[in-house]
């Protein structure tokens, strides 16, 4: 089943199947102007506690200066905000503003629509296992126990050390700067 070339890379399909992905959703949210990048920002904030750059730019996977020039361009238009964290009045967070909100609700309408037609492409069932698996996964932290493990120890050892049976586990300490 495993083809050869950039077929045989699970990096370049991930990213495919991501770029395709988001040609749809940067279509579906033309109308109002946004990008897909500016959306994600929106969304993550959409819960109304206001996040520091940190917590954003890990939320919405983006580099530091790039979240900051997007940042100030939703200010610019009013989407967004900074203000002091309800949490520590010491830190700065960012919000969605009230007309970031409605933005949003007006947006989520072509965005479903979006979701429903690559479930219709891919299958809903196989579209929601995905979005579960990859959710699940975590992504980062399992990848890097994985790298851990390493390469050459096989299949076998990855599934003992990183599989799903063993998410519970945390990795072994390994020496490092502050370690011995």
């Amino acid at each position: 089943m495993t083809s050869s070339g950039l077929g045989s890379s699970l990096a370049y399909l991930l990213s495919r199947a991501e770029r395709s992905v988001n040609r749809g959703l940067a279509a579906a949210l033309a109308g109002e102007d946004v990008t897909v990048e500016q959306w994600r920002i929106m969304r993550a904030l959409a819960d109304g506690r206001g996040d520091s750059m940190g917590e954003l730019a890990a939320a919405v996977l983006m580099p530091h200066p790039t979240l900051t020039k997007a940042i100030d361009r939703l200010i610019e238009r009013a989407l967004v905000y900074r203000g002091l964290s309800k949490g520590d009045r010491r830190r700065v967070a960012v919000f969605v503003s009230d007309r970031g909100a409605e933005l949003l609700a007006r947006v989520d309408g072509a965005v479903a629509e979006h979701h429903g037609l690559v479930a219709v492409a891919f299958g809903a069932d196989r579209t929601e296992r995905l979005m579960r698996d990859l959710e699940r996964s975590g992504g980062r932290a399992r990848l890097r126990r994985a790298q851990e493990v390493g390469p050459g120890s096989g299949p076998r050892k990855w599934a003992q050390e990183v599989g799903p049976r063993n998410e519970h586990r945390n990795p072994p300490r390994t020496a490092g700067p502050g370690r011995s």
